[in-house]
């Protein structure tokens, strides 16, 4: 059997050990170790990097801690408006939705754009007509809400400040920032990649806003003949620099390695341009890079025959 691998990471920023908690921390990587539990069950199964990754980000989703799912921030009106995005390399195909309510987990109604339309992206209330349409359950507002979340939308919501990252303790006053995203790339036994993000956006955004998270080749890539990115952070910034395709072409138009790749799109190109943030990217040999340019970043690996390694920290 060939080797699989999963890579996972549950969002970037300004993460330090000196702002972290004990029991927040074994909160996390519980957390992150869940989401390498469900999805390398599907891959040791011979299951597929689709499946494995769908099943890594529910877990996050159903989680509070991160923004993603339950766990969501709260726009200016009060509502949480949620981003997902997934592809298969395989097939070429990928599913998003963007700027969708009431949905439990955001990343099954971005696969079944993928694989039971005709198209990539929906939005709002047509997404949402979509989900009615498969059969999707629908929680209430109350499902979502989450008194840390809400707390940090009262702290600015009087404000025209639209908050990039949310506290990830709660103490606001801890300066502990992290980029709400969650995300999960695989390797599977027969070859395939696949990629899938997901996330609840900003504090306090408003208009609608979407960013990179359900965009294809932004915050969401896979192509087997290069490899498969997750991207987290700024998302303008990953919007306007196309961060999760550029690492690709540099790997096929430049013949980079994904080490190279990696460390030219996030610690150089995006620093130039003044944005923060990381991502996880997996190629079809198995190499694997975590990369950030922020103090930390959620982060955990799986790899057929080998133990679960997570990090947190920079260090």
């Amino acid at each position: 059997m060939n080797k699989h691998c999963i890579v996972i990471h549950g969002g970037a920023g300004t993460i330090t050990r000196n702002s972290m908690s004990p029991e927040l921390e074994k909160q996390y990587r519980q957390g992150l170790t869940d989401a390498l539990v469900a999805g390398s069950k599907i891959l040791e199964a011979g299951g597929t990097s689709v499946d494995a990754i769908e099943a890594a980000i529910i877990t996050f989703e159903d989680n509070p801690l991160y923004n993603a799912g339950r766990g969501s921030v709260f726009t200016h009106d009060g509502k949480n408006e949620m981003d997902a995005s997934i592809m298969c390399a395989k097939t070429g195909l990928a599913g998003a939705v963007a700027g969708i309510t009431h949905i439990k987990n955001p990343i099954k109604l971005a696969r079944a754009v993928m694989d039971k339309s005709e198209h990539v992206m929906l939005c709002g209330l047509g997404a949402e007509e979509f989900a009615k349409s498969m059969k999707f359950d629908f929680e209430p507002d109350a499902y979502f809400y989450v008194q840390q979340r809400y707390d940090q939308l009262m702290q600015i919501r009087d404000t025209d400040k639209t908050q990039m990252d949310h506290s990830a303790t709660p103490d606001p006053k801890a300066g502990q920032k992290k980029f709400g995203t969650v995300g999960a790339v695989a390797l599977d036994v027969f070859g395939n990649l696949a990629a899938a993000t997901s996330t609840g956006g900003m504090t306090n955004k408003r208009f609608g806003r979407v960013g990179d998270t359900p965009i294809i080749g932004a915050g969401t890539y896979a192509n087997n003949k290069t490899c498969g990115v997750s991207c987290t952070g700024h998302g303008e910034f990953f919007i306007r620099s196309v961060v999760a395709y550029d690492i690709s072409c540099l790997i096929e138009y430049k013949n980079f390695t994904l080490k190279q790749a990696c460390d030219e799109v996030v610690n150089k190109k995006l620093v130039k341009l003044g944005g923060e943030g990381g991502l996880i990217a997996l190629d079809a040999q198995g190499n694997a890079e975590m990369v950030f340019n922020s103090e930390g970043m959620y982060r955990g690996i799986k790899r057929s025959g080998e133990d679960f390694v997570l990090g947190i920290y920079k260090d």
